[in-house]
């Protein structure tokens, strides 16, 4: 939930609080919390009373009308709000150069999926995940939402976030940097396929030092990745399954796919 007069979010849930108190206290402006919750945030609590901002003691009703939301965990944080800036070629310089790895979000289609995904990107040690302007789960001011940082459970306090405007001209441009993996159920090559991709001789071109920088494609979990995107990447992957249900959920599958990298 966001306060437009005030230009904060409502971050809530224990995990997603403590990672913000720990790694980020001083974008926290006011904190709410439970009585029961209090010798966990005790820390963050008399933080804001040095920079004399207001914390609270209060019961479900009073937070679940702060966030909008039942699954507060009775703690709500009321944090500046962030603002999604441009990929810029420092970013990618800095992603390319360092071996990182990203991921690319094109119409993955709402914010439980970017919270999901961010809590997998976060645990396997991305650095990156790059979203298009024109997707769905952006409000019209390119913000993100309660609802996503209560699932990330903190990840966000380790992630770069960025936008762009065309996943495929950026993919265009990319691709000469770093490698591409773009994911569809159809590929002809599995995800087992990753390391011998990645370490083959064209692609060992693009290495700095160590790995390449890779960035994962993931598209929407209905339509999958437009082909004008799927055409601009190093590689597609699927990965393999029984055929009793068509797919993953997006988040489950960007989790066994960077799973994969961590473990190149």
């Amino acid at each position: 939930m966001r306060n437009k007069l005030t230009d904060e979010l409502a971050v809530c849930g224990m995990n997603a609080v403590l990672a913000a108190s720990e790694h980020h206290p001083l974008t926290i402006n006011r904190l709410f919390l439970r009585e029961d919750r209090l010798n966990s945030f005790t820390g963050i609590c008399k933080q804001l009373a040095e920079r004399k901002r207001p914390y609270k003691i209060c019961e479900d009703e009073e937070l679940e009308r702060i966030c909008k939301s039942v699954h507060h965990q009775g703690v709500v944080a009321m944090i500046e709000e962030p603002i999604i800036d441009p990929l810029s070629l420092d970013d990618f310089d800095l992603w390319a150069a360092e071996g990182k790895t990203g991921v690319i979000l094109h119409s993955v289609g709402n914010d439980h999926n970017l919270g999901a995904i961010a809590r997998a990107a976060a645990f396997f040690d991305v650095s990156f995940i790059v979203l298009n302007e024109k997707d769905s789960l952006f409000d019209e001011e390119m913000r993100l939402t309660t609802s996503a940082y209560r699932v990330a459970e903190g990840a966000f306090e380790h992630l770069t976030v960025r936008r762009i405007k065309s996943t495929a001209s950026f993919l265009r441009d990319a691709v000469k940097r770093i490698v591409t993996i773009g994911t569809d159920t159809r590929a002809r090559m599995r995800i087992g396929d990753l390391e011998g991709i990645v370490n083959s001789p064209k692609m060992k071109k693009l290495r700095q030092t160590g790995r390449p920088g890779i960035a994962l494609v993931l598209g929407s979990e209905e339509t999958g990745l437009p082909k004008e995107v799927k055409d601009q990447c190093s590689c597609l992957l699927r990965i393999p399954g029984t055929g009793n249900i068509d797919s993953l959920n997006v988040s489950q599958a960007a989790a066994l796919f960077l799973h994969a990298v961590y473990e190149l």
